[in-house]
């Protein structure tokens, strides 16, 4: 994959973020420099995603890899200092956006473009999903059949990596103010991850 600006943006975002964090866990200089060169290499040789939508996921779980050979800890570890670097940073707050935003019905005809786009696989690492409308349960569901996390963490030879991730997005909907329900992942063995978001 290129070494894109936007690609090369969201991984300094994701640094910026956590380097609190490696300060007060006393992850060396050296350490740190390391993730950003990993970060750079694994971006380099991995499948391009450039165009797609959730391109900042991917970049997110390249950092993620790239955090665990660079800092010696466990992924649990690697695991609390994204999730501590997250909510501490006002900039990832904003930008996050509030759960009345996320789920706003205005956006439901470019998300079922997204998903049929998705069907396409222009790019062997994307997901591929469906939408799903509200209804009773829930006010937005999606099925996700692949997952471009656990592809990137296959090519990496770090399978077992992508199931940290998948905590990430109870914390985001935390953070929006938006309740997640999901009973099954693929980074688990699973057929697919059904998300189903609601208001608070």
């Amino acid at each position: 994959m290129k070494y894109s600006f936007k690609a090369w943006f969201y991984g300094h975002f994701f640094h910026s973020t956590c380097k609190p964090q490696y300060k007060n866990r006393n992850i060396s200089n050296k350490a740190m420099r390391n993730i950003v060169k990993e970060h750079k290499a694994i971006t380099l040789r991995a499948k391009d995603m450039n165009d797609e939508k959730l391109l900042s996921s991917y970049i997110m779980g390249i950092y993620f890899i790239a955090m665990n050979r660079s800092t010696g800890l466990s992924p649990e570890e690697i695991y609390q200092i994204l999730e501590d670097g997250f909510r501490n940073s006002k900039m990832f707050r904003n930008a996050l956006g509030s759960a009345q935003e996320y789920l706003d019905e205005k956006k439901m005809p470019g998300r079922y473009q997204w998903a049929e786009e998705s069907k396409k696989r222009k790019n062997e690492n994307n997901w591929v999903l469906d939408v799903l409308p509200g209804c009773e349960e829930y006010d937005l569901g999606y099925n996700y059949y692949e997952c471009g996390i656990c592809k990137i963490c296959k090519d990496e030879g770090v399978p077992e990596l992508a199931k940290y991730l998948c905590k990430l997005d109870y914390l985001l909907a935390d953070m929006m103010n938006a309740r997640l329900v999901r009973t099954k992942t693929l980074a688990e063995g699973a057929d697919l991850c059904d998300f189903r978001y609601s208001l608070k």
